[in-house]
């Protein structure tokens, strides 16, 4: 399964966002998951593993807990083959501050 493969579904991208703020338990992603896609247990777990499988995602035993943390390298590899398409929005980007700096000299222009 290829990176945008993982990623290209809504719950697992969820899930890695709610990796993102620090390590978390599978009860805790499993509640959070639920209340906002209205999917089962079962089928965060398997999202869970899906993720853990591909590399985005590790987990590790805490006594009868799972705690779950984001495991960087594919999402680097991600940004590599992203950075090909960067010239496209940086230059957007850069447009905008270009903008915001001259409202900003206007405004202090004003009386």
């Amino acid at each position: 399964m290829h990176a945008f493969d993982v990623l290209g579904d809504p719950v697992r991208r969820r899930i890695l966002e709610l990796l993102a703020d620090g390590e978390q338990s599978s009860g805790a992603i499993t509640a959070a998951v639920q209340a906002e896609f209205g999917i089962s247990q079962p089928a965060v777990s398997q999202h869970l593993r899906v993720l853990r499988e591909h590399g985005f995602a590790v987990v590790r035993a805490e006594g009868t807990r799972r705690l779950y943390a984001v495991d960087a390298a594919p999402l680097q590899e991600v940004d590599e083959w992203l950075a090909h398409f960067r010239k496209f929005w940086t230059q957007h980007l850069d447009a905008l501050a270009t903008e915001l700096a001259r409202g900003k000299r206007e405004r202090r222009k004003a009386p």
